[in-house]
């Protein structure tokens, strides 16, 4: 076993001295003046690009309940810092706000009432509609409304990581098109499975089959909750397929399953390249 003290010193030893390493002049940084100047320029061209919907946006939230929607962010903060750490634990939860908020906004459109987002520890969130959409169509806007205000969400810290190149923004916008992509499973109650409403009820067939493969290469109870909430809904849906008033609820024109066939497809494919973009395949070393 080798010892960690230094040699000692006296009259008999020679007196220690560290060796002493070149070190490699580290290349100039950018100025941090230039790199704020990128973050503000970011930012106003976002706020004039979207500042119509940002007004929107602060409009809508008194009318939330913002003590139980912040409440429950910051118990879900607590919760992933104890596995990811605080910084990475407040982006996360901020990029789900974003997707939540998406299904807000198209739900006050509908004219459909619903509860403020609601945070769960290790599930997510969620925002329970308090009435049914008037037709599968209001329903797969709905339920689309999430992935595709989440997904460009994702895109803020992709650009900070351009800016400032932490490599922990990269992480968030892989893990906010992972779940948003995720969410697009064809399957109820998924966001995905509210879509195929208004194309084909009979995918949600295929969205279960596919969860269920899922369910079983990554086995979680997350996924059995999925799962079972899935099951019924879907088992309740199609057990009632030939009911006149569900026929209504999702005759839908031929020009709306395209566009909610298109969008479904596009954003999608988009996720899926996104994810390739900004994997980062982790090098631990020797061990």
């Amino acid at each position: 076993m080798e010892s960690s003290r230094l040699p000692a010193t006296g009259p008999q030893s020679p007196t220690y001295h560290p060796p002493e390493y070149a070190r490699e002049p580290e290349p100039p940084g950018q100025p941090p003046w230039k790199r704020l100047a990128g973050i503000a320029g970011a930012a106003l061209l976002i706020l004039f690009k979207f500042g119509a919907k940002l007004k929107g946006l602060l409009l809508l939230l008194p009318k939330l309940k913002i003590l139980t929607t912040s409440g429950s962010m910051l118990v879900s903060i607590g919760a992933y810092t104890l596995i990811w750490g605080l910084p990475f634990a407040v982006g996360f939860v901020l990029l789900l706000f974003v997707h939540e908020i998406g299904h807000v906004i198209q739900l006050r459109r509908e004219g459909i009432k619903a509860s403020a987002p609601m945070f769960i520890p290790f599930v997510g969130a969620i925002v329970a509609m308090k009435e049914l959409p008037k037709d599968a169509a209001a329903e797969a806007r709905v339920g689309l409304a999430g992935p595709v205000l989440g997904s460009l969400g994702a895109l803020v810290p992709w650009a900070i990581y351009g800016l400032t190149g932490n490599e922990m923004f990269l992480a968030l916008t892989f893990t906010a098109f992972l779940l948003n992509l995720f969410n697009l499973l064809p399957v109820l109650p998924l966001d995905g499975g509210r879509a195929m409403a208004a194309l084909s009820p009979k995918l949600w067939l295929v969205g279960f089959a596919m969860l269920v493969a899922v369910a079983f290469v990554f086995p979680n109870p997350i996924m059995l909750l999925i799962l079972l909430a899935g099951g019924y809904e879907t088992y309740r849906r199609w057990k009632a397929r030939n009911d006149p008033a569900q026929q209504a609820y999702h005759r839908v024109t031929t020009r709306t399953r395209f566009a909610v066939a298109g969008v479904y497809l596009g954003l999608a494919i988009l996720l899926a390249v996104g994810m390739d973009a900004t994997h980062v395949v982790r090098d631990f070393g020797d061990v």
